[in-house]
């Protein structure tokens, strides 16, 4: 079994998005943002580390960190005022991974995407400085977006690991074979449907998650604008693809986010101005306001 360590290469090897936005944030922070990432991810890699169902692992190991105060983990929630019941709820998203995933509803897409993504939100906002709980819900919405995106991204990939996160609702009588067999030349037009209707569902939640930049403090607040920018453009290019579905993934490119970063500075200048109100879309989760 995986053994946890703090990897300080982990954002770099992992996270190319949030790695690029990272160099815009003071060292304390930025190493704080990297620990954090670094916990996710060892997390990340007990789900995923081989194909057997890891869920007595997962809980066992969440479970012994709860139990041991000098553990390098809870040391660190602790040291930083991070409540563990935050790691807990993306461990119960991990969870639903182990066995064959098939989505609902709408309702169940967003709880999964809080688990595994809008957490990483909430806990980032202690280390980045924010310290009104009114940006709670706009730090989760913005970690539902980058997720929503993933999942748009990443349909073929998670259908080859038998996971299906489209709502069922969505592609009713979308088989797993259809995902899995792009060869087959079928028009799956559910898909691509499906596949619009998770990136304007984003787009909600960006705009919630830009919203609530106002409560994160200057120098920290254009690495988060950058990362947010930078993981919707890849929304944005399968826009522009029209929604096709592939097996290609679709990335952002160093030199598009160079682009990326350079024409984005005159908005977030306006930010407060462009993005001045909260759309209530979901329901409130049950360790949002810790």
């Amino acid at each position: 079994m995986t053994q946890y360590y703090n990897d300080p290469n982990s954002l770099k090897k992992h996270g190319k998005s949030f790695y690029w936005a990272s160099f815009f944030l003071p060292k304390r922070n930025k190493d704080a943002a990297t620990k954090l990432y670094s916990i996710c991810r060892f997390f990340d890699d007990l789900a995923d580390d081989n194909s057997e169902d890891q869920t007595k692992i997962l809980t066992e190991e969440f479970k012994k960190i709860c139990d041991d105060l000098s553990h390098p983990i809870n040391e660190f929630f602790t040291s930083h005022n991070l409540s563990i019941k935050i790691l807990g709820d993306l461990v119960d998203g991990l969870v639903k991974d182990q066995t064959d995933v098939r989505i609902k509803n709408e309702k169940e897409l967003i709880q999964y995407a809080y688990q595994v993504a809008g957490t990483v939100g909430l806990m980032m906002s202690p280390l980045i400085m924010v310290n009104n709980n009114k940006a709670n819900k706009h730090a989760i919405d913005l970690g539902i977006a980058m997720q929503l995106t993933n999942i748009a991204r990443d349909i073929y990939e998670d259908a080859l690991m038998n996971r299906i996160y489209l709502p069922q609702d969505w592609i009713s009588n979308t088989d797993i074979s259809e995902l899995t067999d792009i060869s087959s030349n079928k028009d799956l037009i559910q898909i691509k449907g499906a596949i619009k209707r998770l990136i304007l569902l984003s787009e909600t939640y960006y705009k919630n998650g830009f919203a609530g930049m106002r409560y994160i403090p200057l120098k920290t607040r254009l690495a988060i604008f950058f990362a947010a920018k930078i993981y919707r453009a890849i929304g944005q290019k399968i826009k522009k693809n029209r929604y096709e579905y592939s097996y290609k993934r679709i990335y952002v490119r160093t030199i598009e986010k160079l682009f990326i970063t350079f024409i984005s500075i005159p908005e977030f200048v306006f930010l407060n101005l462009r993005y001045n109100k909260y759309q209530l879309v979901r329901e409130i989760f049950q360790n949002e306001n810790l």
